[in-house]
């Protein structure tokens, strides 16, 4: 029996939103111990370190299958462990699309083999996420897919929309939309405003995404469904969804760390790794979205990795794919431009990266508590940092944070019991 002791960190109660200084005893797997001078087999040295549960990110593009030269399973997955997250949440977006049982198997079983974190295939709503004809949802639901999203596309059609609502609530999924009317966004490349006139960006407006938010909001109250709402960048968004809950539809959403930490006026360099679906905002988005994640309305963050080759990052911004590689700089970036200039306190931040996606998906509550499973993130706020992407284990080294100093960085990812990452090194998997 192998065990080991978390020890002398700052415990972060993600569920009263506290820390306290604690050990932590983990065995076979699981935490069994929560307190003071506990010994083990083996001890981590957590002094001045933050002890969370393990970090959730509903929303990754794994990439693989068909687009492998953009990332793998295997480089996402380390990437998620270097990242601090222990389970992740891998979108339908590949080639051929995850719309079926076999392919929903296929990524869980490449993802199990490597033994390091758990990863969680989404489904898409649609046959080849093409927008006409629902897909095998029964079969994916017997795969165990627990979330359904045509993500890079909208779901436009209204009829198709509701017809997933109601089958997803026949076999327990979530639907999660991607909302853009791209009636209205069109080629956009920036927040439509003063900056996409200056810069002579085609620009795109907030009422593409906002549209398609009140849309889903409608029909999810109308069937009684759940619907999530990915990557909202507008303050409007967020005030629709404040509405929807206190009317009592199951709406929720998430934000990206850069839609809460990056502005319109980057793009003035033209530099594509500022190119982003949906587009970086104005101040007052940033500030209304900011406000709304410490006030619940929104549920999570997730980073919406999306890792590309640099022979697609490096052409003109028109023509670039949108994304950037986010994985390893979130609990970073989030850490240097919210907790660290007062804006959120980190267990707050921290509730909304575990607590708050595994209540969206419905997975038990994480918490570093005897009983759990020993799914933990530890953190070192204090820890200065430069942005490398050349030592990024994605394969994606498209970030617009490239040389930035951060404060805040992931020292150990453990799942399941078992150290997957520390200070700086991928460890042996389960």
């Amino acid at each position: 029996m192998n065990s080991k002791v978390l020890k002398g960190g700052k415990i972060v109660d993600v569920v009263s939103e506290k820390i306290f200084e604690a050990d932590v005893k983990i065995e076979d797997g699981k935490i069994v111990e929560v307190g003071q001078n506990l010994t083990a087999e083996e001890t981590i040295d957590c002094k001045g370190m933050l002890v969370s549960p393990g970090l959730i990110d509903l929303h990754v593009h794994l990439r693989e299958p068909g687009f492998e030269h953009k990332e793998t399973i295997e480089t996402g997955v380390r990437a998620a462990a270097a990242g601090g997250f222990t389970r992740i949440y891998a979108m339908p977006n590949t080639e051929p699309p995850c719309d079926n049982e076999a392919s929903a198997i296929y990524i869980r079983q490449q993802a199990d083999r490597l033994g390091l974190i758990r990863v969680e295939p989404v489904g898409s709503i649609s046959q080849g996420r093409k927008g006409e004809f629902l897909a095998e949802m029964g079969g994916l639901a017997r795969a165990g897919v627990k979330m359904v999203t045509d993500d890079g596309n909208p779901v436009s059609s209204a009829s198709l929309m509701l017809l997933a609502l109601k089958y997803s609530k026949a076999f327990g999924m979530l639907v999660a939309d991607h909302c853009e009317d791209k009636s209205i966004s069109a080629n956009g490349i920036c927040n439509e405003g003063y900056f996409s006139t200056l810069y002579g960006l085609y620009a795109w407006p907030k009422s593409a995404e906002e549209t398609i938010v009140s849309r889903d909001i409608i029909l999810a109250g109308e069937t009684d469904s759940r619907i999530h709402i990915m990557h909202i960048s507008t303050k409007f968004s967020a005030q629709l969804i404040a509405q929807a809950k206190s009317m009592g539809i199951k709406a929720t959403c998430e934000v990206t760390p850069h839609h809460l930490t990056l502005t319109d006026e980057l793009l003035g360099d033209y530099n594509t790794n500022w190119k982003v679906n949906p587009p970086l905002r104005s101040k007052e988005d940033i500030e209304a979205l900011r406000k709304a994640l410490a006030d619940g309305i929104i549920d999570c963050i997730a980073t919406d990795h999306a890792p590309h080759a640099r022979e697609d990052k490096e052409v003109e911004i028109n023509i670039a794919p949108p994304g950037i590689s986010g994985l390893e700089t979130a609990v970073g970036q989030l850490f240097t431009e919210l907790v660290n200039k007062g804006a959120i306190s980190p267990e707050k931040l921290l509730s909304r990266m575990t607590v708050g996606p595994a209540n969206v998906i419905g997975l038990e509550t994480p918490e570093i508590k005897a009983g759990k499973s020993a799914d933990i993130t530890i953190i070192d706020p204090n820890s200065k940092w430069t942005v490398e992407p050349k030592k990024f284990f994605s394969l994606g080294h498209n970030t617009p944070l490239a040389g930035k100093t951060m404060t805040g960085k992931v020292h150990a990812t453990i799942c399941c019991g078992k150290v997957v990452y520390l200070d700086g090194q991928i460890q042996k998997g389960m």
